[in-house]
């Protein structure tokens, strides 16, 4: 079988050798690592749930509701590349260590909130210390597990946390709103981060691969600027309408931002984001197999908690225990995708077939009916989609930093998120205005005093964005078959192995 190589360089591989961890703590490194990922994937949900609950304590309006996840959104995104080069150019330990901290500081300032501007100051101080902490938890393995089948592994249990993390939110979003009080789903970080610093202070070395480097500071502006302008005009196009000069034209500016940054890059004596780190094609490939997923993930989740709930009767609690069998089935193929398939087969086939098998997932979950129960019209239907996620998400996020040099591992990894962070903001609006307008044309149609054509118009809403989530799938199957190259990539010998969640 032909095979291709993933490199950016034989300097790294000195290095790799010169940070490689003792075995037995590699296996630490990465439990504490995953640990610190999880709190920040977790709190991209866990507190959807606590919303309405915590409407109700503070007294804010439904309008101003949404400013409480899009706060989150909007810092993670707009500061992760800034952040994936501190951790290059200042060590990544240090990094790690204030971005747990900060983030649990800016949790128990939200979960003490006495009103709406204080929950939305303290998420948006999340969203900055999440986008420190995420890239550099990751860009850690970069010289932690060189062995490839250690690193097979590795990404299994990265993949299965990128891919379900999610829905672990919403079950304890639930669990604890119900049990003990919203409150709570943020004071919960602050208990994860005391394991994740005391792991991280006794465990972790400190490297400082691009020690020489200088920050580029137009270009932190330029791509900050402009993630934020993306991430806030698709988040408007769901509160307002995509003919809003608030979603168009920060839409807009967002583009000509990220590409006047594009043309700094070439120019830039430090670049933020060196572009060798996206010309690689198995590498574009996995970025925009990345993105697809975290715009199609959103039909899952969003609106089968609300099928969940306002149709079925879930308890939020209930809810999140629905989504768990699609949990598992994502970690068991990560597992045998990043250990079994890849290392045999490649990308060509592997991730096509995942999103293929996400495609006939979600075009299932259409069935949902007013009658339907869990067990026949969606517990299958999650099975198979977790099938095909887990195909998807360790292998194209494995790829997507593979063989990037050592100094660069951050702000690769830090890439990786970004891309996730603007695929879930594109599926937000998209889906939320096409399940929207399906509602509203149902309606029109029919007499829309009557409760069973109300509940009738949420079910097509609900089958709209499942079956547009379905055309992001397929969408990908065929992108990912015409991008990736044939064969396995093989990384060179003198290439530092980068992991990432």
């Amino acid at each position: 079988m032909p095979q291709n190589t993933l490199t950016d360089g034989p300097r790294t591989g000195a290095l790799a050798k010169a940070h490689a961890e003792p075995s037995g703590r590699r296996w630490w490194i990465l439990a504490i690592t995953a640990v610190a990922q999880l709190m920040v994937v977790l709190d991209a949900t866990i507190v959807n749930i606590a919303l309405p609950s915590a409407q109700a304590d503070l007294g804010f309006s439904d309008d101003s509701r949404q400013w409480i996840v899009t706060a989150y959104a909007l810092a993670f995104a707009s500061l992760l590349l800034l952040g994936g080069r501190i951790a290059d150019l200042f060590g990544r330990k240090p990094a790690f260590l204030v971005g747990v901290v900060g983030f649990a500081a800016a949790s128990a300032l939200g979960g003490a909130a006495n009103g709406f501007t204080m929950l939305v100051a303290a998420r948006a101080l999340q969203g900055a210390f999440g986008a420190l902490l995420a890239p550099a938890a990751l860009s850690l393995l970069n010289t932690t597990f060189t062995d490839a089948r250690e690193r097979a592994r590795a990404f299994s249990v990265y993949g299965a946390i990128a891919g379900a993390g999610g829905a672990v939110g919403l079950l304890l979003g639930g669990v604890l709103t119900d049990a003990l009080d919203w409150r709570w789903t943020l004071y919960v970080n602050v208990a994860i981060a005391v394991v994740a610093f005391v792991g991280g202070w006794v465990l972790l070395g400190n490297h400082r691969d691009a020690a020489n480097a200088k920050l580029d500071v137009p270009g932190t502006v330029l791509v900050a600027a402009g993630l934020f302008s993306l991430v806030y005009g698709f988040s408007n196009a769901e509160t307002h309408d995509w003919g809003s000069p608030l979603t168009w034209g920060f839409l807009i500016a967002g583009g000509l931002l990220l590409a006047a940054f594009a043309w700094w890059q070439t120019r830039a004596a430090h670049p933020l984001l060196p572009l060798r780190i996206l010309l690689d094609r198995d590498r574009g490939a996995s970025f925009v197999a990345v993105l697809i997923t975290g715009a199609g993930m959103f039909g899952v989740f969003l609106f089968l908690t609300y099928y969940l709930q306002l149709n079925l009767g879930f308890s939020p609690t209930r809810t999140g225990v629905a989504f768990l069998p699609m949990v598992g089935a994502l970690m068991v193929t990560a597992q045998v995708g990043t250990t079994v398939l890849m290392p045999r087969i490649g990308p060509k086939a592997v991730i096509p077939l995942g999103f293929a098998i996400a495609t006939a997932g979600m075009a299932w979950l259409t069935g949902i009916g007013l009658g339907s129960h869990y067990v026949s019209a969606v517990l299958p239907q999650l099975i198979v989609i977790g099938v095909g996620l887990g195909l998807v998400m360790p292998p194209a996020m494995q790829l997507a930093t593979g063989g990037v040099a050592a100094e660069d591992a951050g702000v690769a990894s830090a890439t990786v998120n970004a891309m996730q962070q603007v695929g879930g903001s594109i599926g937000t609006a998209l889906l939320s205005t096409l399940a929207s307008s399906a509602a509203t044309d149902y309606l029109s149609g029919h007499n829309p005093a009557s409760k069973l054509v109300q509940a009738q118009a949420t079910i097509e809403s609900y089958t709209t964005a499942f079956w547009w989530s379905a055309g992001l799938f397929a969408a990908g199957t065929v992108i990912a078959f015409l991008l990736y190259r044939r064969g396995v990539p093989k990384q060179d010998a003198g290439a530092a192995p980068v992991v990432h969640m």
